[in-house]
């Protein structure tokens, strides 16, 4: 609710600071004497258009604060400056920020109704909001198992989408990776060093008779001569004790010649001309360089390539399996959302009369003893908030049409009506502004129109500009502002009254005086009327 209100440099408004209390609160004065600044200063914290023209003469710019308390009890201030040339500012929390965001924070917390205000009960979303909570628990439930079901289908179709391209994409895929696979697997790769041992051997068999005879011609060489000269060497030195190193190296040298000839007779064994291997080693090593040239570098990459093949067959395999799961989802999902809105639907349609009668009957209470309201609801587009769009009309006279709220009443009218309402509906801001609520009523249409208003008060906090004291008689707190002239200057000051000043301005909206004996007899009645009312309804 608000807790403080201070504007500075606005109109006739120098400096005016007003504490506010829970309940309802008056806020009377002359007309001209700057009552209306005072609303339009809270509009201004709603986000409303600014006009510099309202910068007060002299002044650099004009300056509106709140401060807010929450159910909770955390402080909000908001601020907005206008200077007298270029862009308004906004503040929320001290923190610099968009008219948007000012205007959201500010929605939470006022509610406006007046004839230029922000009425946010004009917005059809509001309006259908009021009437699913009007309408209670089983209309609530409804919308929440609707929005709860057309979150499920967003998902489902979330999970469709991620499966992948569509049925023919998917198709070309699927033949694509089962030739790659093919392909690799019938060449039966497992060994990633085949390819240089192909090549080996490729190198041995592609001059396999010149091999063999450069291998015939070492063996003969290390069989015959050499390995009998150094026979004949070893025999030479080997009994000699000076030379029995030399003589080891020579049997070393001996016994390595030996391996060698065994080597080089089994190497020459081995070496067969064989056109046919040759042809299939090439063949081969063909076909590997064929896989490497179309799934990696080298046969390691390929075998990498095919597993990771694998894995995307499999999953597109697995498509339709868990594509069916997830339409069977979304299938069910979309037929719970149809049969949520379908009962959001019939409550809303329950709840439509009640409410009309309710807010209609309040509306006879505030001097409009023809008006009907009616809530029209008709066919929409599905949405999460359901299928319906939900109007509220009014007929304020007899023989016309119902119409929109915003299109049927005069500003007072369509005050009072807002107050009808509010009286009906539970979900508001906890700040209630009412501006020119009373327009064009008097006498005991005024005592109704106070009478409701603190009714009002004891649910929220209500703010009421009005000329008529029937009204502010019943508020809990009356502050009166009035204008004066200072130093060749006109400035508007507000001031709560009580006990005598309050009767004597009650006296003066009787009247015009403060001192009729007649006058302040009326408002001894009036607040003797509305201290009776506030004990009623406190039992």
């Amino acid at each position: 609710m608000l807790r403080e209100l201070h504007v500075t440099d606005l109109g006739i408004v120098d400096d005016v600071t007003l504490l506010v209390n829970p309940g309802s609160t008056a806020i009377t004065g002359e007309t001209g004497a700057g009552k209306t600044l005072l609303v339009e200063a809270i509009e201004l914290l709603l986000g409303a258009r600014a006009d510099t023209s309202l910068v007060r003469q002299g002044a650099s710019e004009a300056r509106v604060e709140g401060r807010f308390e929450t159910h909770d009890g955390r402080e909000v201030v908001l601020a907005r400056v206008l200077p007298e040339d270029g862009r308004t500012r906004a503040y929320v929390d001290g923190r610099l920020a968009t008219v948007t965001e000012l205007a959201e924070v500010g929605s939470t917390l006022v509610d406006l109704h007046g004839q230029n205000a922000h009425q946010s009960l004009l917005a059809p979303s509001v309006q259908r909001r009021a009437l699913d909570r009007f309408a209670g628990e089983p209309a609530l439930a409804a919308v929440a198992e609707l929005r709860a079901a057309r979150n499920d289908v967003r998902q489902a179709e979330i999970e469709l989408a991620a499966l992948g391209g569509d049925e023919r994409a998917r198709a070309r895929e699927l033949d694509l990776l089962r030739f790659q696979i093919d392909e690799i697997e019938s060449a039966a790769v497992t060994d990633q060093g085949e390819e240089v041992t192909l090549e080996a051997e490729e190198a041995l068999l592609a001059d396999a008779v010149a091999h063999r005879e450069a291998l015939s011609d070492a063996f003969g060489a290390i069989e015959g001569p050499a390995l009998d000269g150094v026979g004949r060497a070893v025999a030479a030195i080997d009994d000699r004790a000076p030379f029995t190193d030399l003589a080891g190296r020579l049997r070393s040298v001996q016994a390595e010649l030996a391996d060698l000839e065994r080597e080089l007779r089994l190497a020459s064994d081995v070496v067969n001309e064989d056109p046919a291997r040759l042809e299939q080693v090439r063949a081969r090593r063909q076909r590997l360089r064929e896989l490497c040239r179309k799934y990696g570098e080298t046969l390691t990459d390929v075998i990498t390539y095919a597993a990771d093949t694998h894995q995307r067959l499999d999953e597109l395999e697995g498509f339709e399996a868990r594509a069916a799961e997830f339409e069977a989802q979304r299938y069910a999902a979309n037929e719970r959302s149809q049969t949520a809105a379908l009962d959001l639907s019939n409550e809303r349609r329950r709840a439509a009369a009640p409410l009309a009668d309710a807010v209609t009957a309040h509306l006879r209470e505030l001097a409009m003893p023809a008006a009907q309201l009616e809530v029209l609801i008709a066919p929409g587009p599905l949405t999460d908030d359901g299928a319906d769009d939900v109007t509220f009309l009014l007929a304020p006279n007899p023989g016309e049409p119902p119409k929109p709220l915003a299109k049927a009443a005069s500003g007072g009218e369509l005050s009072r009506a807002m107050l009808a309402l509010r009286l009906v509906l539970s979900e508001a801001p906890p700040t209630l502004v009412f501006d020119e609520v009373d327009a064009g009523i008097g006498g005991e249409a005024g005592i109704a129109v106070g009478r409701l208003l603190a009714d009002l008060g004891t649910r929220h906090q209500v703010l009421c500009v009005t000329h008529l004291a029937q009204v502010a008689a019943f508020a809990d707190a009356q502050v009166v502002v009035e204008k004066r002239e200072e130093a060749g200057r006109t400035v508007a000051d507000a001031t709560p009254v009580e006990a005598e000043e309050r009767v004597n301005e009650l006296s003066r909206m009787l009247a015009g005086v403060g001192e009729s004996t007649h006058a302040r007899s009326h408002v001894a009645e009036l607040l003797e009327r509305a201290a009776d009312r506030r004990a009623e309804v406190s039992h």
